[in-house]
């Protein structure tokens, strides 16, 4: 019996780093192969009658499925149907079955004892020597996943030795709506470190501040071209200019690459112009959105706390000593952006605003 093949592959979600556990299948065995196994260890069955009994067994837990009963298969797993979708009202017709209806397989607790029991792993390195960025930082404002025009962002990693010079390698930032830019301008480079001052590509539109960087390299004179993406975006701030006027412009933010804004700020009480940040987690318990205002520093001051469970305007008020005691947004797409939040922000989604007045 040969050994269970995995290999450690990054969380980038996680903060600190961390690292699960991937199994890699040493191949894709089908039923012709079950077939013939079976064969080997017993000789005196013809393997086209085993693949005839396979497929028959197919059919024949279909066929009770069809007629509403569960199946089981003692010692290895039982299958059952399960319904989805929702119902108004206990006289509701089901959704489309097509939609609605699922079929549920269990395996057998002394199966998988069994697997446990016998099981030898073999731990299989890293993937092939590919650029890892783990850490993208704006070192001007020390705030992670942050790409500002005019500061100098830090990535670090492993691999990410290049020479932009001698055409080995790139470093480019894309838009995830539109725009891509091969940066030029490194302070540093090393094999665990680029330092860079961003060139920052235009998008379609303002609220489009979402941005991928990845590093490409060729590691000998004759190697084939890899590349490794940073496993988060980058979002660029955002300028709110002539904000606590009577007629100050909508901004939109905390949106990726749509055509319109998620959410799209309104209106303000500010006195002064002022640097700060507007976050939006997805609260798993209440399933709704929790927004409020944070200065710029990690773990600083906060503004008071909204709950927002749809579309429509709120207030969300300043931080102690901000400039800034209220802003006023208007979330445009609530199902959007909660998607946005818990598919690819990990639950939190933060935007760097300028306010000016």
């Amino acid at each position: 019996m040969t050994t269970i093949q995995w290999r450690p592959v990054t969380n980038s979600l996680t903060v600190p780093l961390s690292y699960s556990a991937c199994f890699i299948p040493r191949n894709s065995a089908g039923i012709k192969d079950l077939a013939a196994d079976i064969a080997r260890q017993h000789p005196n069955f013809n393997k086209n009658d085993i693949l005839t009994i396979l497929r028959a067994e197919d059919k024949a837990i279909q066929t009770r499925l069809l007629n509403g009963e569960q199946v089981t298969k003692e010692g290895f797993c039982s299958w059952s149907l399960a319904f989805s979708g929702r119902l108004d009202s206990p006289n509701d017709p089901l959704p489309p079955l097509k939609e609605s209806l699922h079929v549920s397989v269990r395996v057998s607790p002394s199966f998988v004892k069994t697997i446990r029991q016998n099981a030898r792993t073999e731990r299989l390195p890293m993937r092939m020597k590919l650029p890892q960025i783990n850490r993208a930082e704006e070192t001007l404002l020390k705030l992670n996943n942050v790409l500002s025009p005019s500061g100098v962002l830090q990535l670090s990693g492993t691999n990410l030795q290049f020479d932009p010079e001698g055409g080995s390698g790139s470093c480019v930032i894309e838009g995830t709506r539109s725009g891509t830019v091969t940066q030029t301008h490194f302070p540093v480079i090393s094999n665990t470190s680029i330092m860079l001052m961003p060139q920052v590509p235009e998008q379609d539109n303002p609220w489009n501040n979402e941005y991928r960087i990845s590093v490409n390299t060729h590691y000998s004179e004759h190697g084939t071209l890899r590349s490794g993406t940073y496993g988060r975006m980058l979002r660029a701030p955002l300028t709110l200019s002539g904000f606590g006027n009577p007629d100050q412009p909508e901004v939109g933010m905390l949106t990726g690459s749509a055509d319109s804004p998620y959410v799209s700020a309104v209106g303000s009480t500010v006195t002064a112009g002022e640097i700060l940040r507007i976050q939006a987690l997805h609260d798993v318990q209440q399933d709704k959105i929790l927004f409020n205002l944070l200065d710029m520093e990690e773990s600083g001051k906060t503004g008071g706390v909204v709950v927002v469970g749809g579309n429509g305007e709120y207030t969300l008020p300043g931080f102690t000593d901000s400039a800034v005691s209220s802003l006023d947004i208007r979330v445009n797409d609530y199902d959007a952006l909660k998607k946005i939040i818990r598919n690819d922000y990990g639950g939190r989604l933060v935007d760097i605003l300028q306010v000016t007045l």
